[in-house]
């Protein structure tokens, strides 16, 4: 049956990147706020309250692979992506609120089950929505620029989901150790986070084709053998680096502004006849920045590839980041650490524009080493492999803090951490996303493919289907080598999608 015509024009690439909104608000608050909420509103130590988003990746080991593998053996009148998506909608913005649902208890142990249970559940309901969104984009669009301007627009959304959920709650949350503020703050989120999630169900289609035909047993065999690919493993390390740079910028910007910039209590950025807090100033201007970054970083992409901006955008992260040096301790004037957060912005939409970009194009790669269509599988790892970022970051934010002798007391009654604390959370802001991006540029320098390749790599594709008569050549056969990073023989061969095959 003839596949039915759909409009490829802005309404339809809005309501695709909508679903975004969830994916780059969500994480932006829980990053910056859920360890906050457990600290200074419940008192519960900053080492253990740092563990809880690390440890909860262990059900994600779990539950990203088995939905991958759901998500490409399920069918649907829907589309078996959007089947999921409509049901993650509910789930997912549901979870979200109860994560923030405060409760009173002298025992840290009890506290730490509880949330601890709370984020497992948040975690499961995003992997419903998210997993079989990651894989959508392939499954609705085959030209490679399209789908890039389809990337871009969902990174749009992105940028509006975290400007939103950056910039709101440092108006809700005006106290920082009120508990009911985060409930408040988290219902009207959870809301907005419905709505989008709703509006690319809606408004997206998926082409309909035969499921994959595995047993769930297999689900963790065949998510590690996406890793066999050379690209996929590149484009994790961009993944990890990128989101984790961020993740670290995000889960310290509390932390740096009110103990580093406004130890002393006193400092507030006016604005006409307003004055706003050094946080929102702060949160106001890396997301703006962010969201003029994609549109500019957008066109650029489009005539260069999805790995230039990467090596354009890391580098200005980079230096940007390191300039806060000079500017990291209380009293330090604001206008400098906002011009260098505004670098930040645009250098991190740059890397952003691209990661979504070149994920839509990992199960092209996938196939043809396979032989078998397996989105769902392939943006189950990538999936689990944000979450796994998130998760590392919130962990490793509380253990540093910690080494750095942050003190929940003296944050609960609303005291100034000691001179060397302070000193420490600067280096922790500054180092840690200087680190990661650092890395994510030599990932992005090794990355084999631009458009050139995805050409040849799809036309391999129709040729192994029996849709292309031509025959490839030697320079083709090296191009598929090295994107693959197997030998040209090795392609297309079902073991692949096995482990140690």
């Amino acid at each position: 049956m003839e596949e039915k015509k759909h409009s490829l024009g802005a309404l339809s690439q809005n309501l695709y990147g909508c679903g975004e909104f969830f994916n780059g608000g969500a994480f932006v608050i829980i990053n910056t706020f859920f360890t906050v909420f457990l600290i200074k509103a419940l008192g519960m130590p900053a080492v253990l309250a740092g563990t809880i988003p690390l440890v909860g990746k262990i059900l994600d080991a779990i539950t990203d692979p088995i939905m991958g593998n759901i998500t490409d053996r399920t069918v649907s009148k829907f589309g078996a992506k959007r089947f999921y998506i409509l049901l993650g909608a509910f789930a997912s913005s549901i979870t979200f609120v109860l994560l923030w649902v405060p409760i009173r208890s002298s025992s840290p142990v009890l506290l730490y089950i509880f949330y601890l249970f709370m984020y497992c559940l948040f975690s499961t309901g995003f992997t419903v929505l998210m997993v079989p969104y990651n894989g959508l984009l392939p499954d609705m669009i085959d030209d490679y620029s399209t789908r890039s301007k389809f990337s871009n627009v969902r990174m749009i959304w992105s940028t509006l989901g975290s400007m939103v959920c950056g910039l709101v709650p440092t108006f809700i949350i005006t106290d920082t150790t009120n508990a009911s503020l985060y409930i408040r703050c988290a219902l009207i989120f959870g809301v907005l986070f419905l709505c989008t999630s709703l509006a690319t169900f809606a408004g997206t289609w998926e082409k309909q084709k035969a499921p994959v035909r595995s047993d769930l047993k297999d689900s963790f065999t065949q998510a590690v053998s996406v890793y066999k690919s050379h690209s996929f493993r590149l484009f994790i390390g961009i993944y990890l680096c990128g989101q984790c740079g961020m993740d670290f910028v995000s889960g310290m910007a509390v932390y740096y502004v009110d103990d580093v910039l406004n130890a002393s209590g006193d400092g507030s950025i006016a604005l006409g006849g307003a004055h706003l807090s050094y946080l929102t100033g702060l949160m106001a201007v890396l997301i703006l920045s962010q969201l003029v970054g994609m549109l500019i970083w957008g066109p650029v992409m489009a005539r260069t590839s999805k790995k230039t901006t990467i090596l354009i955008g890391a580098p200005i992260r980079i230096l940007a980041t390191l300039g806060l040096l000079f500017f990291s301790y209380d009293g330090a004037s604001i206008g400098p650490v906002l011009l260098l957060a505004a670098l930040i912005g645009i250098g991190n939409a740059a890397t952003l524009t691209s990661i979504f970009a070149i994920l839509a194009d990992m199960p092209d790669v996938d196939e043809l080493i396979t032989s078998v269509s397996r989105p769902g599988t392939v943006s189950g790892m990538a999936t689990f492999a944000r979450k796994v970022s998130a998760g590392l970051s919130a962990g490793m934010i509380g253990l540093l803090l910690g080494l750095a002798g942050y003190d929940e007391v003296l944050a609960s009654s609303g005291s100034a951490q000691l001179a060397a604390t302070q000193h420490g959370i600067a280096l922790i802001f500054i180092f840690a996303p200087v680190i990661l991006v650092a890395f994510l540029f030599l990932f992005g320098k090794l990355f084999p493919m631009k458009e050139r390749e995805f050409e040849i790599i799809k036309k391999e594709i129709a040729r192994r289907k029996g849709e292309d008569a031509s025959t490839i050549t030697e320079e083709e056969k090296r191009v598929c080598e090295k994107v693959t990073g197997f030998k040209y023989e090795d392609l297309w061969n079902l073991r692949n999608t096995r482990m140690g095959s």
